[in-house]
């Protein structure tokens, strides 16, 4: 008897270049940027000038009850009680995700239903509880508090929400968290443990969770908003920092058929490395996520001739996407595959924890709806870059075969490789 397989059944959105699915389409097919002007502390002139906003919420203020959103999204304003800024667009992105997927109740609460999430929590908010403990001697000690702040936020929350019966899990291997959860979820499935899961991947958008970036050097000093985020560009400086979240029901395929739900794409295989070369920096010659990449086109039973487009975890940081470049000619250039490559991070900023599955929702569509992203804001590839296939625009065709790669802090380095679903 063979092994079930996975499809991708349903997705949702709240991201900088849409919130539901028509619209990231339509930006990734136009390389349609959600990069803005922004100030992290309104009225300072800080070096650090821009970010990929979330148009239409505002979670501006410390209390939800002043949070706003915009129409269609269905919870009562009572459920974002324990949750940080990034759970309220965790709710939407699930909801569109559920009801993509034509998810009935009792199949979200059915035993066989589970969620993976990834975030880093909410450093404003434990900020502001920390402080308000400190400052009232600890007399004033919120009952959300830890709930709402800490990184397993999403999964306390929507697990509760949602009422989910089956497994629950949070992964916190930084930019590679929600890469590892979908990886995670494909062998949950693939064992027959569970029969769907939903993976959901959040962010803050706040001075707390992307301006510390800063003291690292990892952020781009650009102000040009459509210049700051240039993956594998010789002038790239930095990575602009987004929020928002995704959501993904990866799922059975037959569970999937029988109630007739999209099949966006299948998951293939998937592979994972870590460096151990670094606490913070990838190693230069790209040895580890060579290495997982190998792994998962052997998981997968694919050659590397046989991918058509990488959408490459390259965040517009100089040693990063350097360290990337030289893991893809390895892997792909001396086997004599070119397979076109970029890096959606270009349009939307880089939301650390979240970037894993809202890449892997990208790739999804570009299979569904036959196109690859081009690589938006590269006028001058980077020495390392040389032999790889950067294709400035969009391209017109239909991808088959597509490998996703996420790189994290210490070295995680997780590959997922999607193609087309076929029976």
């Amino acid at each position: 008897m063979s092994a079930p397989r996975a499809v991708v059944s349903g997705l949702g959105f709240v991201t900088s270049i849409g919130n539901d699915r028509a619209s990231v389409a339509a930006s990734l097919r136009d390389l349609r940027s959600g990069i803005e002007s922004h100030e992290f502390i309104p009225g300072v002139d800080l070096p650090v000038k821009v970010a990929g906003t979330i148009k239409g919420f505002d979670t501006s203020a410390i209390h939800w009850a002043g949070w706003r959103w915009p129409e269609g999204c269905s919870f009562s304003r009572e459920v974002l009680r324990g949750m940080p800024s990034h759970g309220l667009y965790a709710l939407c992105a699930a909801e569109q995700a559920i009801g993509d997927a034509r998810l009935t109740g009792a199949e979200l609460t059915a035993e066989d239903t589970g969620l993976f999430c990834g975030s880093a929590g909410s450093p404003r908010l434990m900020r502001h509880y920390l402080n308000q403990l400190h400052d009232s001697h600890g007399e004033r000690v919120s009952p959300m508090g830890v709930v709402s702040t800490i990184a397993g936020s999403l999964n306390f929350n929507l697990a509760a929400h949602f009422g989910i019966r089956g497994a629950v899990a949070g992964f916190v291997s930084a930019c590679a968290s929600t890469t590892q959860a979908i990886g995670y979820a494909f062998d949950e499935i693939r064992l027959g443990r569970q029969r769907r899961i939903l993976v959901v991947g959040g962010e803050d958008l706040t001075l707390d969770s992307i301006y510390p970036f800063h003291g690292m050097r990892a952020l781009s000093r650009n102000p040009d908003p459509a210049r700051a985020s240039r993956p594998f560009d010789r002038d790239r400086d930095g990575f602009v920092g987004t929020g928002g979240s995704v959501a993904l029901v990866l799922e059975e395929s037959e569970s999937a058929r029988a109630r007739g739900a999209p099949m966006y794409a299948e998951l293939a295989g998937w592979g994972q490395s870590g460096d151990g070369y670094n606490v913070a920096n990838s190693d230069p010659k790209g040895r580890g996520l060579a290495a997982a990449m190998a792994r998962a086109l052997a998981a997968a039973g694919v050659s590397p001739g046989e991918i058509d487009y990488i959408n490459a975890h390259a965040t517009s940081t100089p040693a990063g996407d350097a360290s990337e470049a030289l893991a893809l000619r390895s892997v792909f250039t001396l086997a004599r595959a070119h397979p076109y490559v970029s890096s959606t991070k270009a349009l939307t900023g880089h939301s650390l924890s979240c970037s894993g599955v809202m890449e892997t929702a990208f790739c999804a569509i570009a299979i569904a709806q036959g196109f690859i992203p081009g690589a938006a804001n590269l006028d001058n590839p980077d020495a390392a870059c040389e032999g790889l296939n950067l294709p400035q625009k969009t391209v017109l065709s239909a991808p088959r075969v597509i490998l996703k790669n996420s790189s994290g802090f210490g070295g995680s380095n997780v590959c997922l490789v999607l193609r087309r679903w076929a029976q």
